[in-house]
């Protein structure tokens, strides 16, 4: 008997599918299928090709949006509305991996700056690294597909693309675009499974060149330390995302935006807003207002136009947020909004001021909740909100412009987001966790950059 996945309903837990699982003898096959396809120079994809599939793919993907948002509010959780936004920016990924190949080249290499270099002519090429297994998440169950898999296309990278477990749907609905846009097998397969052992063996197998996870610290780390010699890799993680309200902002203009950044897909974000540190001369009345927004949210059904936050992605996450939040207010923490409304979604709240060792001033919550702490200095909110060992993306919200230097300066982030959310991000930048948050760099060309080698070519007798 096959084996099979079953597909829940993030909101309601109903079972919308079941799709075929892969066992190690596929898993094998597979990596068999992209080793030869690699190893086969010969018939590498020339450029003019990979950039066709790649624009013909992101064709098909805008005649099948709808279906594609729909999908990603069922299985993933998502309101309707940021799942559209999601197939959008999708879309675009996939013109921005094949656009880029018009800039995506070597350089010359000067020669003649010694008398044992001269009469030679120098210049670096472009080269695929090799096969790619690529480890995806499920908080945006196209978004991160595309952002691993069209990389590796546009630079000619056989991938092997596994997607969360519970979210696979959208994964496999869009490399069957892929094919129908021309893409050989051999180039881009996926692997299902929700057997941890097999993903391991995918990620740590000597004929992958570079692994390219999406997940938690804890898994991702540790596939580090399991790859052979030489395999080299790409981690993205999460944090606990700082925010600094200054004294000089407005509210006005702080308060939605904050709103949007935390509580976004019900706070799954890995550069969510969570720890918002405020001038004592401001907390009380921003906390007032923050409360009143998110009280105000509309909480339901993701595949509904008017959800704007949805259900977490399993009841076990429901409850471990639950127990993190009543941890701290156990400890005497205020707690504005909160609740439940289902299985697994949670009514969004505010945390006033909850102890620094409580969990959600430690750790990711991922979840629907902010922390608001209030400050007296600006050093102090700095200090604090570098003390975490993440540091992925922070933001600086300030009418004066030496406040908000200064925090771009001290804030530990690989991006410092001024007068804008921490979740701020296209898919052209380079986005990186530093420390605990991640390796590498993210972001389509930055990806293609670190799937491809430099290849040195030099000629004697130039002259």
């Amino acid at each position: 008997m096959s084996l099979t996945i079953k597909v829940h309903q993030a909101f309601d837990r109903a079972v919308i599918a079941e799709v075929p699982a892969d066992d190690a003898a596929a898993l094998e096959r597979k990596l068999d299928i992209a080793a030869k396809a690699f190893s086969d120079r010969d018939a590498w994809m020339p450029a003019h090709q990979r950039m066709a599939i790649l624009r013909k793919a992101s064709e098909l993907l805008q005649n099948n949006r709808d279906r594609f948002a729909v999908m990603i509010a069922r299985e993933g959780g998502k309101p309707l509305t940021d799942a559209i936004i999601e197939v959008t920016r999708a879309i675009d990924g996939l013109v921005n991996a094949a656009d880029e190949l018009r800039n995506f080249g070597g350089k010359e290499i000067p020669m003649g700056l010694t008398a044992a270099s001269v009469n030679r002519l120098a210049f670096t090429t472009k080269e695929p690294i090799g096969v790619v297994a690529a480890i995806s998440a499920f908080n945006h169950p196209l978004n991160l597909i595309i952002h691993q898999i069209a990389p590796a296309i546009a630079v000619g990278c056989p991938v092997i693309i596994k997607p969360a477990a519970t979210t696979p749907i959208s994964c496999i609905e869009a490399v069957k675009l892929l094919r129908e846009a021309g893409l050989d097998e051999r180039w881009c397969q996926t692997f299902i499974t929700d057997d941890n052992a097999l993903a391991e063996a995918l990620a740590t197998d000597r004929r992958v060149a570079f692994l390219s996870f999406i997940g938690s610290a804890r898994v991702g780390w540790y596939l580090k330390s399991k790859l052979p010699p030489g395999t080299r890799c790409a981690l993205e993680h999460g944090g606990a995302a700082p925010v600094i309200v200054d004294r000089s902002a407005k509210l006005d203009a702080v308060v939605g935006p904050v709103v949007k950044g935390g509580y976004y897909h019900a706070g799954q974000v890995c550069v969510s807003v969570q720890r918002i540190f405020v001038h004592e001369e401001l907390v009380a009345e921003f906390t007032e207002r923050l409360a009143s927004k998110v009280a105000a949210l509309h909480v339901g059904d993701p595949t509904l136009k008017e959800t704007e936050v949805g259900p977490l992605i399993l009841p076990r996450e429901t409850e471990r947020v639950a127990n993190w939040i009543k941890e701290a207010t156990d400890a005497g923490t205020v707690q504005l909004g909160g609740g439940r409304l289902s299985e697994t979604t949670l009514l969004p709240s505010v945390l006033v001021n909850p102890p620094a060792d409580a969990k959600v001033s430690q750790l990711e919550v991922f979840g629907p909740l902010t922390c608001v702490y209030g400050y007296r200095e600006l050093d102090e909110a700095i200090r604090i909100a570098n003390s975490l060992p993440y540091a992925f993306q922070a933001s600086v919200f300030s009418s004066d412009i030496a406040v908000a230097l200064k925090a771009a300066k001290h804030l530990d982030a690989a991006a410092v987001l001024v007068n804008d959310h921490t979740a701020f991000r296209t898919d052209w930048m380079p986005f990186a966790g530093r420390r605990q948050s991640g390796y590498g760099v993210g972001g389509i060309p930055w990806t293609m950059e670190e799937m491809a080698d430099d290849k040195m070519v030099v000629f004697n007798g130039v002259g």
